[in-house]
C-alpha cells in the first residue's frame, strides 16, 4: 500500500501548502507557458481570451476528472469522447421531441452512467483489459451515434439550454461554475469518503485491497459510472455551447483527458492522483491549444505537439515510479 502514503493529500498538514508542494512542477510549467505566450502574442493576456480559455478547458476538465478516477484504480476509459458526442445528441434530440430541459439532461446523464456501467461490469467480471473493452465500446458507440443521426448534427432551438454553455453570471462563463461545483463534489468523494480511500487502495495494491475486504468489482463499476456521468456532463455543456448535438463531437477528446490527468500527476500505474493536479493539467492543455491557435500554428502540427506532450508526461511518470521503487 506504499503508493497511498506517497500520494500526500494533506493529512495533518495545511491543504494549501500540500497542494502547492505536490503540484509545484506542473505549476511552474503552467506559469512558464503563460509567460512565453504573453511575450509571443499580444492577445493572450486579454480578458476576453482568458475567459474563452477557461470556458474551453471546462469540457476537458470534466473528462479529465473522470479519467483521474479511473486511472487511480489502475484502469483507463477510452469511451469518454464518444459519450460526449452521444450524450450531446441525446439531450438535443429529446428536447426537440418535446421533452423538457431538466428531464432531457437527466436522461443524458443516465445514458453516460449506463455506458460506465457496461464498461465497469465487463472489466470487473471478465477480467478483460480496460483498454480493449473501452476501445471496442468507443467505436461501437460512435457508430451508433452516426447511425441514429445519419451523420448530421441536430440543431437546438431551446434558448434556455444554450445559456448553459454560452451564458455568463457576474461576468464569468456558466460552465466555470459547473466545473467548480463538480470539482468540489468529486474532491469530497475522493478525499473524504471511504469510497475514495478504497480507490487509492485498489490502485496501490489490488491484492492487498482484496485481502482487506474491499469489494473491488463493485468499486470498479461505480468508478466507471462516475467517468460516464462526467463525460455526459461534458457532452451536454458542449452541445449547449455549439447550439446543437453533433455526432462528431468529442472525437479524440480522450487523448486530451489522459494528457491532463497525467500532466497533473495521476499515475498510469494506479494509486496516485488528485483533482487539483488534474485541473492544472487541463489548464496546461487548454492554454497550449489556445496559444498555438493564436500563433496560427497548423492543426496538424498541434496534433504532433500534443502527442509529444503525452509521451513526455507518461515517460516522466514511468521514471518517477522507477525512482520511488528504488527508494
Amino acid at each position: 500500500m506504499q503508493k497511498i502514503s506517497e500520494n500526500k493529500i494533506g493529512v495533518g498538514s495545511n491543504p494549501v501548502v500540500v497542494f502547492f508542494k505536490n503540484n509545484m512542477g506542473i505549476l511552474i510549467a503552467l506559469l512558464a507557458l503563460c509567460a512565453v505566450l504573453s511575450i509571443a502574442t499580444d492577445s493572450f493576456l486579454t480578458a476576453n481570451n482568458l475567459l474563452t480559455v477557461l470556458r474551453q478547458i471546462c469540457i476537458n476538465a470534466f473528462l479529465a476528472i473522470g479519467m483521474t478516477f479511473v486511472l487511480i484504480i489502475g484502469g483507463i476509459d477510452l469511451t469518454v469522447g464518444s459519450v460526449v458526442g452521444a450524450s450531446g445528441v441525446a439531450v438535443v434530440m429529446l428536447m426537440e421531441s418535446g421533452v423538457a430541459i431538466a428531464p432531457a439532461i437527466i436522461v443524458a446523464l443516465l445514458f453516460g452512467a449506463a455506458i460506465g456501467l457496461i464498461n465497469g461490469t465487463i472489466i470487473a467480471f471478465t477480467g478483460m483489459p480496460p483498454f480493449i473493452v473501452t476501445l471496442s465500446l468507443m467505436g461501437s458507440l460512435r457508430g451508433l451515434c452516426y447511425l441514429i443521426t445519419d451523420g448530421r448534427s441536430v440543431a437546438s432551438k431551446n434558448e434556455l439550454f444554450t445559456v448553459i454553455g454560452n451564458g455568463y453570471l457576474f461576468g464569468i462563463p456558466i460552465p466555470i461554475y459547473i466545473l467548480v461545483v463538480t470539482a468540489v463534489v468529486m474532491s469530497i468523494l475522493l478525499y473524504k469518503t471511504k469510497f475514495g480511500r478504497r480507490m487509492y487502495a485498489v490502485g496501490g495494491n489490488e491484492n492487498a485491497a482484496r485481502f482487506a475486504g474491499i469489494k473491488i468489482k463493485g468499486l470498479t463499476i461505480r468508478v466507471y459510472m462516475i467517468s460516464g456521468i462526467l463525460s455526459a456532463l461534458a457532452g451536454i455543456v458542449l452541445a449547449s455551447r455549439m447550439y446543437s448535438g453533433q455526432p462528431t463531437a468529442g472525437d479524440g477528446y480522450e487523448a486530451d483527458a489522459i494528457a491532463a490527468a497525467v500532466l497533473g500527476g495521476t499515475s498510469f500505474n494506479g494509486g496516485i492522483g488528485t483533482i487539483g493536479g488534474t485541473i492544472i493539467g487541463a489548464l496546461v492543455i487548454g492554454i497550449l491549444s489556445n496559444g498555438l491557435n493564436l500563433l496560427h500554428i497548423s492543426s496538424y502540427v498541434q496534433m504532433i505537439i500534443k502527442g509529444l506532450v503525452i509521451i513526455l508526461a507518461v515517460g516522466f511518470d514511468i521514471l518517477k515510479n522507477r525512482k520511488m521503487a528504488r527508494q
